[in-house]
């Protein structure tokens, strides 16, 4: 079968696709026909060697894949033909890959595959994110940046799907409209963003911040927050982690969270199916559209991640493995 392997940690131009085996059969675990694969942020730091993660090279690259059941165990939920997505943490750029049944959901009928693996990873984190860390409550405020991004549409979506208002923080004025579209309520600059959202919100500033960037944008975002907002770290896509200097905690009663989402579902399954079934009502009623950005063959997934490494990632990037 085709697949993307790593043999050496060199980053996006260290892919290799071609020909490898099938992946060997698991009694216990499910064969997914892929049809797409998401590209994560993970996958990039796996290609570099800076994820928490290492697998023993060479391996099949991809966390998150979608398609068709091939087998599924006796006794599972799942049927031959059943149309699913799962978390496959690497072995999902692949046209073949295995996957286990509890990290496997049935994609809602009334969306594409594609959108259904835009779920598992960068959907799940945010719902995770606003409601169980950032405690986000119908009326607030939610300040995204990077919110052209996968996680940043999916910030914007589900806060707004929340009842929340969406302030959008983006790099890059042609972005606007994109994340209009997503629906932000309105749309700021990353330079001045401090200021803009202190202006759109009467001085008052945001009750919650999701940044997925850090770097030197980290003391702004504390700045930007109303008395007793919520600065949620999701990741650190500018390259630097940030310090915070406590005492500006305590002038305003703010909260740093931290959001480590696989660190928290990896030993508690039944939560991930439980967040999973709570999205899958929003994506049958059309409350969320997972927006999909630009769509690569899997030859060309190397393409993809260095897109993803340069920050110029708009919407949730695929690749089209069959």
């Amino acid at each position: 079968m085709k697949a993307i392997r790593i043999e050496a940690l060199e980053g996006p131009g260290a892919l290799i696709y071609g020909d490898v085996p099938e992946p060997e059969h698991d009694p216990a675990q499910l064969t997914i026909e892929v049809h797409a694969s998401q590209v994560v942020f993970p996958d990039l730091l796996l290609t570099q060697g800076k994820y928490q993660m290492r697998p023993e090279l060479p391996f099949v690259l991809g966390g998150v894949a979608g398609g068709i059941v091939q087998y599924a165990p006796p006794g599972s939920e799942f049927e031959v033909g059943d149309r699913v997505t799962a978390i496959t943490l690497t072995g999902g750029w692949a046209e073949t890959a295995v996957a286990n049944p509890m990290w496997t959901f049935k994609i809602p009928d009334e969306r594409t595959i594609e959108e259904g693996t835009a779920v598992p990873a960068n959907y799940t984190t945010m719902y995770f994110a606003l409601v169980r860390r950032g405690r986000l409550k119908v009326g607030e405020t939610v300040l995204v940046h990077g919110a052209a991004g996968g996680i940043g549409t999916a910030s914007v979506q589900i806060a707004s799907a929340l009842g929340a208002r969406v302030i959008a923080v983006v790099s890059d004025p042609a972005k606007y409209d994109f994340v209009r579209a997503a629906g932000a309520d309105e749309v700021i600059p990353a330079e001045g963003f401090k200021d803009a959202a202190r202006e759109l919100t009467h001085g008052r500033g945001v009750d919650v911040v999701v940044d997925p960037v850090g770097g030197d944008r980290f003391t702004d975002s504390l700045r930007s927050l109303a008395p007793e907002g919520r600065l949620l770290v999701i990741g650190f896509a500018a390259g630097d982690i940030p310090t915070v200097k406590v005492n500006r905690l305590l002038l305003n009663n703010l909260d740093v969270v931290g959001v480590g989402w696989g660190a928290f579902w990896t030993p508690r399954p039944t939560f991930f199916r439980d967040s999973w079934c709570e999205l899958s009502a929003y994506l049958s009623d059309g409350r969320l559209t997972p927006i999909l950005g630009a769509t690569y063959p899997l030859e060309q997934a190397a393409d993809a991640l260095q897109v993803m490494a340069e920050r110029r990632a708009v919407g949730n990037l695929m690749l089209k493995v069959r």
